[in-house]
């Protein structure tokens, strides 16, 4: 895997992984990569064993997004996340998170988000009301 002047060519996927900083454990960089949702170069591998080398191309679902990913350097340790974002181009980032301005589209999701509001009487009884109400009917 090393040659004489102490370059690495290739190294292991799921080391890469857990190198750059998408997963908390190599354990968990494995066990994305054998469910099969890792893509090298557009060719989906199971291996966790696969050895990428820079300029490769990985597309894979982590969490709610599909990241896709081109390697710039390989690593020689889990270092900080600075270091980490250096291992890696990042090829369609994220959508950026909504804003917190109040408006009609962000308005529901604000409201799920902490709990809504609900003004008296609307909608199903909370169990405070409920509970009041069964008082009122006498049905203790």
């Amino acid at each position: 895997m090393t040659d004489a002047a102490g370059d690495t060519s290739s190294l292991r996927l799921d080391k890469w992984l857990w190198f750059a900083r998408f997963v908390k454990s190599r354990s968990l960089a494995s066990r994305l990569v054998e469910e099969g949702r890792m893509r090298v170069n557009n060719v989906p591998t199971a291996k966790a064993h696969y050895a990428i080398r820079p300029g490769d191309v990985l597309t894979f679902a982590l969490g709610p997004h599909i990241r896709v990913i081109r390697v710039v350097a390989l690593g020689q340790r889990r270092g900080p996340a600075v270091e980490a974002q250096q291992l890696y181009l990042d090829l369609d980032p994220p959508m950026p998170r909504k804003a917190t301005t109040p408006d009609a589209d962000n308005l529901h999701d604000e409201d799920l988000a902490a709990g809504a509001h609900r003004d008296a009487g609307s909608g199903r009884p909370t169990k405070r009301e409920r509970r009041a109400i069964t008082r009122l009917q006498g049905d203790d």
